[in-house]
């Protein structure tokens, strides 16, 4: 992929620093194969909600033809970055990066409104760090267990954006809440045939310590020495939202974590790490000190689906008798082009039938912290897919990203079961199956979908950004 333009015309709304590249702007051709991909166009219906529409705005920026205001972020905000698009563009289009390059220019230099920035705050001052992670995940397990919540909830008395996080908080115990990080170096089973780090990651290893612990295990029996070391956040949820230099500091802060390990690959169990870390050599191009340091480990980078595809079993995989649905995770499927790899390990366990969902390509409304920031379009889209898969008759969900694990449980419900498929690989070879007795309940559909953008930024502003760039705009 290209690096990163330095400079932007003299004439460009958009300041110097790394303004969407001009080459990747002009690659759109405007064909609309991206329409039916996009989340946000499905919804709404809306050009300026459609990737093009959206690269058709950042062009008239990047040209000096249309300033950076209110309007033009909405319509950048409303944007899931779930690269749908880029996997149905014929032309090669590079969305993933116009978006990241634009939502760090708005970042600078078009601040959000009062209430949205209070809550990106909150999140950025919490998310990427895991002892706060922890303290407020033992706060929201009182607040749970008073009963409070869910009072509040149904009172409708918390704000949209916080209603939303704590509808989304797993239910977790103490114990699992206080796991430990995986044991600084794990034996291979048998002979080793590779040695790895694993990613334990910020959120997931509180709410999800034990995909990490099955990830050891399951590594470990198919022939890995296993090692983790003490790191941070990998700098994901920063740079998909615009926060460029405090992103850059977490995979700086990541790469030095890692490179005096010596190890093989870097195993990911999280999606949008994954595609995140696999692109550091990208992102730091132009860093003197970390250039060719980062472009080393985003080569080691591995999701772990495909790690044990590429490597083959070892271990005895005993027979699981479910119906799995299986739920691409955007940054999984679109940003890193990994589709078959899953269904590969599941499919090979005795007795386990991997089933498609219908839709499989549209997003399920997790984007990172997007269901946080945009609650009513995410709970259009959890809705959407929490119908397709209970429509598959399937025993149990699996997926491979914590944003998608957690998105997918609120909407189908607490009695659903949602893992990820590397818990599955753990039960099989554990020759355990806890959910002999699992089955999804039927799906009850709650709240009517939208039928606007995100509040402000609905139809009149659309309509008038489309006439200022009207000559753009391939006519419907």
């Amino acid at each position: 992929p290209r690096g990163r333009p330095r400079h932007a015309a003299a004439n460009s709304a958009f300041d110097s620093d790394h303004p969407p590249d001009p080459e990747l702007l002009s690659d759109c051709v405007h064909c609309g194969f991206c329409l039916p991909a996009c989340p946000t166009y499905q919804l709404w219906g809306e050009e300026m909600d459609s990737p093009r529409g959206r690269i058709d705005l950042m062009r008239a920026a990047a040209e000096g033809n249309l300033e950076l205001d209110d309007a033009f972020r909405r319509h950048i905000d409303s944007c899931l970055g779930c690269m749908a698009c880029v996997t149905a563009c014929p032309s090669g289009v590079r969305y993933d990066q116009l978006i990241e390059a634009t939502r760090a220019q708005l970042e600078r230099n078009v601040p959000a409104p009062v209430p949205a920035r209070l809550t990106r705050l909150a999140i950025f001052s919490l998310f990427p760090y895991r002892r706060r992670v922890r303290v407020a995940a033992l706060a929201g397990w009182a607040f749970w267990r008073s009963g409070v919540a869910d009072r509040l909830g149904h009172r409708k008395a918390l704000p949209p954006s916080l209603a939303s996080l704590q509808s989304l908080m797993p239910r977790r115990s103490l114990k699992e809440l206080f796991r430990p990080l995986p044991a600084p170096s794990t034996p291979a089973a048998s002979t080793e045939r590779m040695k790895v780090g694993l990613l334990s990651g910020c959120v997931a290893s509180v709410f999800f310590a034990s995909v990490n612990d099955a990830a050891v295990r399951v590594l470990s029996a198919d022939g890995c020495r296993v090692i983790s070391v003490p790191q941070g956040c990998c700098g994901a949820l920063s740079l998909h939202s615009g926060r460029e230099e405090e992103g850059l500091a977490f995979a700086r802060a990541m790469i030095d974590a890692w490179e005096a390990t010596g190890i093989d690959r870097l195993v990911i169990d999280a999606a949008g790490c994954g595609s995140t870390v696999k692109d550091y050599g990208r992102i730091l191009a132009d860093d003197p000190d970390y250039s060719s340091r980062a472009a080393e480990l985003a080569a080691k980078a591995v999701d772990i689906t495909e790690l044990l595809a590429e490597l083959g079993p070892v271990a005895t995989r005993h027979p699981l008798p479910l119906r799995v649905a299986y739920h691409d995770a955007c940054h999984l499927a679109h940003a890193q082009a990994i589709r078959s790899e899953p269904r590969e390990i599941l499919a090979a366990i005795p007795g386990l039938e991997v089933t498609e969902i219908q839709e499989a390509e549209m997003c399920c409304g997790s984007a990172g912290i997007y269901n946080i920031v945009q609650p009513e379009a995410a709970g259009d889209l959890g809705r959407r897919k929490a119908a397709a898969i209970a429509s598959s008759k399937a025993d149990i969900v699996a997926t491979a990203n914590p944003g998608c694990l957690l998105q997918i449980q609120r909407h189908l419900g607490l009695e659903a079961t949602v893992v990820h498929p590397i818990e599955i690989i753990d039960a099989a070879i554990g020759n355990k199956n806890p959910w002999s007795r699992a089955k999804l309940p039927a799906f009850v559909p709650q709240g009517a979908p939208s039928s606007h953008p995100p509040a402000g930024g609905g139809r009149w502003s659309a309509r008038r950004l489309a006439r200022q760039v009207r000559n753009r705009i391939v006519p419907r």
